[in-house]
């Protein structure tokens, strides 16, 4: 379920597109205190966030910030899947776990499906571990209208498969 574009963002949320400098450590230590990813998935998260800050947007990642009070409780990377007309993956999506459960991660995807829709709408593929740790994010994923479109046996390790999901985003009205 994408959340109405005009409901105001949950208790005081705000969000913005630009990344800083300082986004760098408070991403970092976001995604780690969630504590379900690898340390090398950590690593991957940050070279997103520094490649996005070095070469802006022709990096192809784009960003939705949400912050409470200046503070970072959440994001999304994004951006076009190369070599298609209108994909899209969602490279992450972290909350604070002091945050989670607060529609913080609902306002936090809605937000980057209109964006999609603004760029004239498309699909959007989530990637995600089939690790018990992954549950909770895929029943969130499912509860966000994405559907299960893929499942690939041992990918990311024996017993780890990697399950994608899918949501199509109609075009912003003009």
């Amino acid at each position: 379920m994408c959340a109405d574009a005009t409901a105001p963002p949950p208790g005081g949320l705000t969000f913005r597109r630009r990344p800083y400098a300082r986004d760098v450590a408070a991403l970092a230590r976001l995604v780690a205190a969630t504590g379900v990813f690898y340390p090398t998935e950590l690593a991957v998260a940050r070279e997103i966030l520094e490649e996005r800050l070095a070469r802006g947007t022709k990096s192809g990642y784009s960003f939705v910030f949400a912050e409470r009070d200046g503070v970072l409780v959440g994001y999304t990377a994004w951006g076009p899947i190369p070599l298609t007309q209108k994909s899209y993956d969602l490279y992450w999506i972290a909350v604070d776990p002091d945050a989670q459960g607060g529609g913080v991660g609902q306002a936090l995807l809605a937000e980057t499906e209109r964006d999609v829709a603004r760029l004239g709408g498309g699909r959007i593929y989530i990637e995600t571990s089939s690790r018990p740790a992954y549950e909770r994010t895929r029943r969130f994923y499912v509860r966000a209208g994405y559907e299960e479109v893929a499942r690939l046996e041992d990918f990311y390790a024996d017993g780890d498969d990697k399950i994608m999901y899918r949501k199509v985003v109609p075009a912003a009205p003009r």
